[in-house]
């Protein structure tokens, strides 16, 4: 899995959506992510079948929404995801929430299947806390290759990190960038200008030194190409930890039906 890709949440416009894909697979990247509650996946298959990059070469991931986990619904909105995607098989389908019609033996028992036929490469899930990823494993025949959870240097999440780590599992950062809230950050300001980039890619580039995957969100070329150049900057052994050390619990991401 490319450690940065593209995410395309509440990138719903046709056009702007399928233009964001190309050019950031044009660009270089090669992880696109969607999910069904975007209600893009189309837009995103148009990306990818315009880009000049073969689909093998893709890393793609979507994820099924809290009211398709039942193990009927989780089949056929899979099946309808592919559809859209136009694609045969995805390399990671995430559980979007640990709610709704959520249930671990029969959801399991689904993404097992989808997985045992070769329409899904890996099972993800996402927002898992650290119980519901212990209840995960326990009810998965297959491993769970990823867990997807709002994270950057002002919502550490060291709590899942670890639970993470303890079984194997990536960690793939959503609202990598705290939906923009990183520019705003005294610490990382100094950090950019010091390396003469911006706040989003010293971001970017902390995840990375953390082993976490990071998926911003961008439609327009310049933010595409700037969250690429992220992974030229390098960051000391000092930064890092100036950035550990940043005193921030600010989660941007908290439906009523979050597990935490």
């Amino acid at each position: 899995m490319p450690m940065l890709g593209l995410g395309t949440w509440q990138n719903d416009d046709p056009e702007d959506c399928a233009k964001a894909v190309e050019t950031a697979l044009n660009m270089g990247y090669r992880h696109i992510d969607t999910a069904q509650a975007y209600d893009n996946e189309e837009h995103v298959g148009e990306g990818i079948e315009n880009a000049d990059v073969p689909r093998e070469d893709v890393f793609l991931a979507t994820k099924v929404w809290k009211a398709n986990l039942g193990y009927d619904d989780l089949l056929s909105s899979t099946e309808e995801s592919l559809d859209k995607l136009g694609v045969d098989s995805v390399d990671l389908l995430y559980i979007h929430w640990p709610a709704g019609e959520y249930d671990p033996e029969e959801t399991f028992r689904a993404l097992n299947e989808l997985y045992d036929d070769g329409k899904i490469d890996r099972i993800g899930i996402s927002n898992f806390e650290p119980e519901h990823i212990e209840e995960a494993v326990e009810h998965s025949a297959a491993p769970i290759f990823a867990n997807q959870v709002e994270l950057h240097p002002l919502f550490q999440q060291e709590e899942i990190r670890s639970a993470c780590e303890e079984h194997d599992i990536e960690v793939v950062a959503y609202s990598p960038l705290a939906r923009g809230n990183v520019f705003d950050d005294d610490v990382l300001s100094e950090i950019a200008d010091d390396h003469g980039v911006s706040a989003a890619q010293v971001s970017l580039a902390w995840l990375r030194e953390k082993g976490v995957t990071a998926i911003p969100k961008a439609t327009g070329e310049d933010h595409i190409q700037d969250n690429w150049e992220s992974l030229r900057v390098e960051l000391d052994d000092e930064e890092i930890e100036r950035i550990d050390e940043m005193d921030r619990n600010d989660r941007q991401v908290d439906p009523d039906f979050a597990p935490w």
